[in-house]
């Protein structure tokens, strides 16, 4: 098994939005002989795809029988990184949840099986879907924990039917399906308002750091629910797509893998960090819980990724959101215009002076 991209051919599925594009760039460095992204720009932006003849970006979404029939038939890598994002948009709209999460995993992984050259099939799971839903403390969530029949949102219930769908094809047909488990990954590159408009505001305050960072930065009270009682596991994407490549390159078909950091941070403290770094002197805004998340508090544990793909995330909370704050100030621009596009849906999108 090769240990590297090098002469590589690369299927990222997704690979235009915030963590497919951030892995493709750490890929580039190793010079794969093609990159494919296919991407239909949902919760994306273009601006988003690297600039490198190598990388061949289909426009389109991979639930297209064209593009699936078009895919070549030497792909050594592919990663499922696509998804519906997030829970909100879910909830507000279970079907079409179900046509970019759950069909998406569905009709890849039937046309990957029919592709004998690969090594390796790396799909992005949740660890939201596994965690223990619970606001009493937290133990870390391990690859085996138990997982429940009851969820919050559609959006976790298609995570996990990839999983199954993934295992399926694994034990059916062989396909060399590994599962990576996400937790809260923030940093670079996650444009609010990215995408085409998804029936919530949650379009445009996507996850809670980059919406946290925006605000502070221009002197907004960050909304805290439900007291920022609620801890994450909160992972830096550059430490995420390094998982992503050991998960490759090293995992175990079959088997799941946590990237997290193993650190657990609440959101209360979150925002304080934010507004230390920002300089923001606003009080935090206390608002309520939010009806639908019973999943309060989690962190992952990593031990298994640590030693079985030699994993670690390297880049603390501190030095990963002074990164986060930086790249935000200095592509004001591109989030500006992504987020003024849905400005009809979301009145409190404005530009700053």
């Amino acid at each position: 098994m090769t240990q590297s991209f090098a002469d590589q051919n690369v299927l990222v599925v997704g690979g235009a939005g915030f963590v497919g594009s951030n892995l493709v760039r750490l890929l580039l460095h190793q010079r794969p002989r093609r990159v494919t992204i296919v991407d239909n720009f949902l919760s994306s932006d273009p601006v988003n795809v690297p600039d490198d003849p190598i990388v061949r970006l289909v426009a389109d979404s991979i639930t297209s029988d064209r593009v699936l029939r078009e895919l070549d038939e030497d792909v050594d890598y592919a990663y499922h990184l696509a998804c519906f994002h997030g829970n909100q948009s879910s909830i507000h709209d279970p079907l079409m949840d179900h046509e970019n999460n759950t069909l998406t995993s569905l009709k890849l992984f039937e046309r990957l099986k029919e592709i004998k050259s690969l090594k390796k099939v790396v799909y992005s799971a949740a660890g939201c879907a596994v965690a223990a839903k619970t606001f009493d403390g937290a133990t870390a969530t391990t690859e085996d924990a138990p997982v429940s029949l009851f969820h919050d949102s559609p959006y976790s219930i298609s995570k996990l039917i990839g999983e199954m769908y993934g295992n399926y094809y694994f034990s059916r047909y062989g396909l060399p399906f590994v599962r990576a488990r996400f937790q809260n990954v923030y940093g670079p590159g996650e444009i609010l308002g990215a995408g085409r408009w998804r029936g919530t505001p949650a379009t445009v305050w996507r996850n809670v750091t980059p919406t946290f960072v925006w605000k502070s930065l221009h002197r907004e009270a960050l909304p805290v629910e439900n007291g920022g009682v609620a801890t994450r596991d909160f992972i830096f994407v550059e430490d995420l797509a390094r998982g992503l490549i050991a998960c490759a390159l090293k995992g175990d078909p079959g088997e799941a893998y946590n990237l997290g950091s193993g650190v657990e941070t609440s959101i209360r403290e979150l925002a304080e960090r934010i507004n230390a770094a920002t300089g923001n002197t606003t009080a935090i805004a206390l608002a309520p819980a939010r009806d639908w998340d019973r999943s309060g508090q989690r962190f992952a544990a990593i031990g298994k990724a640590h030693d079985k793909l030699g994993f670690l995330a390297q880049i603390g909370l501190e030095k990963g959101l002074q990164s986060t704050i930086g790249w935000t100030r200095e592509n004001q621009r591109t989030i500006l215009r992504c987020m003024m596009q849905h400005a009809r849906f979301v009145p409190k999108v404005r530009i700053y002076a």
